[in-house]
């Protein structure tokens, strides 16, 4: 299996805060993997720095054996665009634009032919049940169905790693599983990796390969 990411002993602090310390990881193509940890133990900021969104204090995150924080700024947006979704556990969908249009924003920025992600986004809409959403705005959706669209924008064009950040927070034990469900079945279909960041025991239980982070260090 192909390696597609690898952490080298990244640390991050804020003023004298050590949030992160020397933490490391590798994952394939396709690989799932769940990080947990109590709030505040660093488990989003791990996120955020594999993400880009953040630069580290020391230590390289490479992707496809580059380190992108030899990135520029502009380069690292391209590279958050072209590879990586991400699903957080608010939606930020746009509450001024449909759904449709929110799930083409990427595609939009990324300057991709929207009539051939449209096309995929109809599929995926299909396979999640929400095809009659496509046409509404957000506020007229159940969470459940926000967070279907919020993973229909997060695959639309087809990353190889998708960063999920408490994606279930907001959601009934119901919706949870189900998006849970959906995001496992989706991405193994890719075969795109995930990242997924829960402090729910019941949702790492159900991924084989799990990662607990205490006080900014990998525990076990």
């Amino acid at each position: 299996m192909k390696n597609l990411l690898k952490v080298n002993d990244l640390s991050k602090n804020f003023r004298t805060q050590k949030v992160l310390q020397g933490v490391g990881l590798e994952l394939d193509q396709g690989e799932h993997c769940v990080v947990t940890g109590q709030s505040g133990s660093g488990k989003s900021t791990l996120l955020y720095l594999i993400g880009g969104l953040d630069r580290p204090t020391s230590g390289e995150v490479c992707f496809e054996s580059h380190n992108i924080f030899d990135y520029t700024d502009e380069k690292l947006a391209v590279y958050r665009n072209k590879y990586l979704g991400f699903m957080f556990q608010f939606h930020f969908l746009l509450p001024s634009m449909t759904c449709l249009k929110n799930i083409l924003l990427p595609a939009q920025i990324g300057g991709v032919d929207q009539s051939r992600v449209t096309k995929k986004i109809k599929d995926f809409a299909k396979y999640l049940d929400v095809e009659h959403c496509l046409n509404k705005f957000p506020y007229q959706l159940s969470g459940g169905e926000q967070q279907r669209i919020n993973l229909i924008r997060s695959l639309s064009l087809s990353p190889k790693l998708l960063l999920c950040d408490e994606p279930t927070g907001n959601l009934d034990s119901a919706n949870s599983k189900k998006v849970i469900d959906l995001i496992v079945e989706v991405t193994k279909e890719l075969n795109c990796a995930l990242i997924l960041v829960t402090h729910s025991s019941k949702i790492a239980a159900r991924f084989e390969r799990k990662i607990t982070i205490e006080d900014g260090q990998i525990i076990s």
